[in-house]
């Protein structure tokens, strides 16, 4: 069970998630994120931010579902997404499931990547999800489970990651080190429904694509 916080990216498509719903503890949305749980029909338990970029038919529905506001000030320091991943790390959720990331401006987008980094995340396992991707943090090891020849790109967020050891992997590593602003872990492969990463210092973004 976890944790799903809707963020105000861009999703095309939004009937993938209701099977994710079913395994939420809770549903959050960060202020925009309200209007793929519009299109959903399912209400959040809760709506983080500013209140600035509601359209008025998605605020009628949330005000006529009774859904508590935790507003703050549109002149804040934190992004909406960002308020409620502090609040979130303070849930007992171990998983932290996140929808609509993506799209849109480039820069809110890449901001939204750069929270995982976050030190109060630390001990979470906070993943963004895609009708085919999913992406999250490695600080130390982690294992992907998928089909074999499904992609699996590493790359470096905040500095060089040194150690980095995997296994099933078309192209394995033995405790190597993946350059930040070099793309040699891009695009590698399952070989199996099964793979492992380990990092000995860095931090590591795993993106699985699911095979096509």
């Amino acid at each position: 069970m976890a944790l799903l916080i809707f963020a105000n990216g861009v999703l095309d498509e939004v009937e993938w998630i209701r099977p994710y719903l079913t395994q939420a503890t809770a549903v959050w949305a960060a202020n925009g994120g309200s209007k793929h749980l519009f299109r959903l029909n399912h209400p959040p338990d809760r709506v983080i931010g500013d209140v600035d970029s509601l359209k008025p038919a998605v605020l009628r529905w949330l005000m006529s579902n009774h859904v508590p506001f935790d507003q703050h000030p549109p002149a804040k320091d934190e992004t909406d997404l960002e308020l409620a991943l502090l609040m979130a790390a303070a849930r007992p959720e171990s998983d932290v499931w996140l929808f609509g990331l993506l799209g849109g401006r480039l820069d809110q987008m890449l901001a939204n990547i750069f929270l995982l980094t976050n030190p109060a995340l630390v001990g979470k396992a906070v993943q963004i999800i895609t009708p085919t991707e999913r992406a999250w943090l490695v600080r130390s090891q982690t294992e992907i489970v998928g089909q074999a020849g499904d992609l699996v790109s590493l790359i470096p967020l905040v500095g060089d990651v040194q150690g980095v050891t995997t296994s099933g992997l078309r192209w394995p590593l033995q405790e190597e080190t993946l350059f930040i602003g070099q793309a040699r872990g891009v695009s590698n492969r399952l070989t199996a429904e099964k793979a492992t990463v380990a990092v000995e210092n860095g931090l590591l973004l795993c993106i699985q694509s699911r095979r096509g």
